[in-house]
């Protein structure tokens, strides 16, 4: 299995969205390899980056739902950094 590293790059301007969000960072955490989040109280948004090392559909598929939230807007920047796990 091949795995890329990437970072998704979020702008959370609706709170009621939060929960979902969470629930799909929790789904996707074992590829996870950090988050930083940053509340931005003076524009009532927060900022949230996630460095994640995962297989390509699943940082694609991830990002696309995350961008399907109301009130998310998300970018994704894939380095060029692939790993191939021969499952061991």
């Amino acid at each position: 299995m091949e795995t890329r590293v990437a970072v998704i790059s979020i702008i959370v301007e609706k709170n009621e969205s939060v929960e979902k969000l969470n629930s799909l960072l929790h789904e996707y955490g074992k590829y996870i390899i950090g988050r930083m989040g940053i509340p931005y109280r003076e524009k009532g948004i927060s900022i949230i980056s996630i460095a994640i090392d995962a297989p390509q559909d699943d940082i694609n598929t991830l990002s696309g739902r995350i961008g399907r939230l109301d009130g998310i807007a998300s970018k994704t920047a894939y380095s060029n950094v692939v790993t191939n796990h021969d499952g061991n």
